[in-house]
């Protein structure tokens, strides 16, 4: 089984790798600025317009191709007149729009595998909504995409003529078919064209991968690695989950001379049978070959949800949990954690609401107390459990040790036992604090416990279990003490005013903590 090499990625080393895959960063001098604001000016909104009037000149091709066809009909793969005229024309009003917003120059590399040398296709880097680019040397393959994107005017109709693949958030049966749908195609003998994945599921800043998700692995067959490269003295492309928006992004691409793109196709990858069994290895492995033809670190970081977490161990963490942004916002209502009075009581829920919340921490701004209740998971009523509270105040206060810390955690969430006078940390305790620490996702959390309480009798950790995991363990133990003790943090001193020293992993996405932008594929 392939293992990382100690090159790769980690927040809990910010010496070692590249900065936070997340974040993307400009800096523009002050002759480019002039620049931009005359070519914005003048050059980026005809490009802009001209490549939406080709938008919309796409429809009429994208809608012959399915109009008169039955769902039973679009479940087989489109040939005959259909697929020639529609197919060129879709194909060429694509190149002649990614032309006019400054994509001059598509420069391949390496000879595109057919169908039934390779039936899936991954492409990476995946670092900015232009990324599309690359369905147009790849002879517009099949995607797969967000069900609720079919009702997005001229993009629905661009994915019904694909045929792509539609998976939607809110069917919990959606995933299962979507994995027999990509088996069914990339195991039929050519019958259908290659299928395209960009594996990271989200958009990075293009210094390292993300963790490569399991989907396009999991038919077993042969991929052929796809990378993008954005080859320009400046990065306009880049669409990072802290960087510039939508607009910015457009408006700076519109606006250079031109914009070169380099597409390599790399020697098709056959999986090996433990591979082809194993959907995840595949992925690793495949990544691992594709960030060494990059010349960037393969990481363990993905999107969970809408906040980027990374793995360390057998556990998923946060990369900037929301303890932190939690922190910001106090400190810009002036509050000292320290100066409150949580008097939550030990072992014992007590559910409060936004009122009550506000009461107990002295807020009285409704956008303030808005924010900082936001960060609680809520119960079906609106309320949260005052244990959240107490324990997010008294990390941020930094006024106690890692000791006393994980010991109040424990006596928050620890459960009396039926027998015995001692009290034990259950599953659903140990994800809370995990959750609420470090950020990390409670199936995550879930499974580590049941771990963990291997080697034990029972199903719970005791105090001297959870502070060896917390505390001593070199691995977790360092994840504790990195996320509540940032380095240059003297204690005693708020975490809220120094969230963001500079070694901590928040460091390294510049220390700003803002509100997330979901930007998921």
């Amino acid at each position: 089984m392939s293992q990382r090499s100690p090159g790769d990625w980690s927040p809990l080393d910010p010496t070692a790798g590249p900065p936070n895959p997340f974040v993307h960063e400009l800096h523009l001098s002050r002759l480019q600025r002039v620049k931009f604001c005359l070519l914005g000016a003048l050059l980026a909104p005809i490009r802009v317009l001209l490549a939406f009037i080709i938008l919309f000149l796409l429809w009429p091709f994208a809608w012959l191709q399915v109009v008169g066809l039955t769902e039973e009909q679009l479940q087989e793969p489109i040939t005959g007149w259909r697929k020639t005229v529609c197919h060129s024309g879709v194909l060429g009003l694509s190149r002649l729009l990614f032309f006019l917003l400054g994509f001059l120059r598509i420069r391949v590399r390496g000879q595109r595998a057919s169908c039934l040398q390779a039936p899936v296709l991954v492409a990476a880097p995946h670092s900015t909504f232009f990324d599309p680019i690359v369905l147009l040397p790849c002879d517009l393959p099949k995607v797969v995409s967000r069900a609720e994107n079919l009702s997005v005017p001229v993009i629905g109709a661009l994915l019904r003529f694909n045929q792509a693949i539609l998976v939607s958030r809110h069917d919990p049966a959606s995933r299962r078919k979507v994995v027999e749908e990509v088996r069914r195609r990339a195991t039929s003998g050519g019958r259908w064209p290659q299928v395209l994945f960009f594996p990271e599921g989200t958009c990075s800043n293009k210094k390292a991968l993300l963790k490569f998700k399991p989907g396009a692995f999991i038919a077993g067959v042969p991929v052929q690695p796809v990378l993008i490269r954005y080859p320009n003295s400046l990065d306009t492309t880049s669409w990072a989950w802290r960087g510039p928006g939508v607009l910015k992004v457009l408006w700076l691409t519109a606006s250079q001379p031109c914009t070169t793109v380099d597409v390599e196709f790399l020697p098709v990858y056959h999986p090996s049978l433990e591979e082809s069994k194993d959907p995840t290895l595949y992925a690793n492995n495949v990544q691992r070959v594709m960030a060494q033809a990059l010349g960037i670190p393969a990481t363990e970081c993905e999107f969970v949800g809408n906040l980027p977490v990374i793995v360390v161990g057998r556990l998923k963490v946060a990369l900037e949990p929301q303890l932190w942004e939690l922190g910001k916002v106090l400190r810009k209502a002036g509050l000292s954690p320290s100066h409150v009075d949580t008097g939550a009581e030990p072992g014992r829920s007590r559910m409060i609401s936004r009122e009550e919340f506000a009461t107990q921490l002295q807020l009285s701004d409704p956008q303030t107390v808005a924010g900082a209740f936001s960060y609680f998971h809520q119960d079906t009523k609106g309320l949260v459990d005052f244990r959240d509270v107490a324990l997010a105040l008294a990390a941020l206060d930094g006024g106690r040790s890692l000791e006393e810390l994980t010991r109040l955690a424990f006596e928050l969430f620890a459960e009396e036992q039926a027998e015995g006078p001692s009290r034990l940390l259950y599953k659903d305790g140990f994800s809370t604090i995990l959750h609420l620490l470090l950020g990390s996702p409670c199936p995550a959390a879930t499974t580590l416990h049941a771990e963990l309480c291997q080697a034990g009798p029972s199903q719970g950790l005791s105090l001297c279990q959870f502070q060896n995991f917390s505390l001593h363990d070199p691995l977790y133990g360092k994840l504790f003490s990195t996320y509540l003790r940032p380095p240059h943090t003297p204690r005693g001193t708020s975490q809220i005013s120094n969230a963001s020293s500079p070694g901590s992993p928040t460091a390294l996405a510049n220390g700003t903590v803002q509100a997330p932008k979901q930007k998921g594929d």
